[in-house]
């Protein structure tokens, strides 16, 4: 009998630690998957957050550091620039980079550092119990907002591709989602190009991956996968925002 799928050899025996209907296995998948088409595992090196992710490093085969919160690009770039011939990613959630770890964020993009980051965006803090974060949405409602996120008050989420494709360093941001098989698929794709680029030395990818939350919504998995239909990909759209070897194609 042939065998038409099976784990990827980047990803460790250890079961998941993760909430029924959560997207974080998925996503850790796609990692491994682009890690093993590339077969890049020998000589990759990935840098674990503080959130719900925190101990990716018992699920990744490849060598893992643990960053202080929000530090994962500062730590990704002191390894890269030590190590330049290894293959460097952070896997960060939205209140790791987007909140304590912007400052990272934004200038290892602008320096066009060689990395890739994995940005999972779920808008909410979700290890901590549910508080609002960055790019929880207009009126959502969350631990620390509930009465629904008031714009007023708290401001307007941030749209993390849409900022850092304005800067004139990072060679490559996008946006995708997990929530169906359309989805997933085009996830690999753009998140095995945004290895690729650092194997060929272009510099800083980013891709943002909007995943579910169902525990801290407050949601079945399968309400929180329509959810992210209805309400997160209409505030964030999908697609490419920055490619400049694209770009310099054509």
């Amino acid at each position: 009998m042939s065998i038409v799928f099976e784990k990827p050899k980047s990803l460790t025996d250890v079961e998941l630690h993760y909430c029924p209907g959560c997207t974080h296995g998925i996503i850790h998948r796609l990692v491994a998957q682009a890690i093993d088409d590339l077969g890049i595992e020998g000589r990759t090196i990935g840098v674990a957050p503080v959130g719900c992710a925190v101990m990716c490093y018992d699920y990744f085969s490849c060598d893992m550091v643990e960053a202080a919160h929000g530090r994962a690009p500062a730590v990704a770039t002191g390894i890269k620039r030590s190590l330049p011939e290894n293959i460097v990613f952070t896997y960060q959630g939205d209140g790791d980079l987007a909140s304590i770890g912007m400052a990272e964020t934004v200038h290892s993009a602008t320096r066009n550092e060689n990395i890739t980051i994995v940005f999972v965006n779920n808008a909410i803090y979700g290890m901590t119990g549910g508080q609002m974060a960055p790019t929880s949405l207009p009126g959502q409602v969350t631990q620390t907002s509930p009465y629904g996120r008031d714009v007023a008050v708290a401001g307007y989420p941030i749209r993390v591709c849409e900022m850092l494709s304005q800067l004139d360093g990072p060679e490559f941001i996008a946006r995708v989602a997990v929530n169906n098989v359309k989805n997933v698929n085009n996830a690999r794709k753009i998140i095995k190009k945004a290895f690729e680029n650092q194997v060929n030395n272009k510099g800083f990818s980013l891709v943002e991956v909007i995943s579910s939350c169902p525990t801290n919504w407050g949601l079945t998995p399968s309400e929180a996968l329509k959810w992210v239909d209805e309400k997160m990909i209409p505030y964030y759209p999908l697609g490419v925002y920055k490619d400049r070897s694209a770009k310099e194609e054509n």
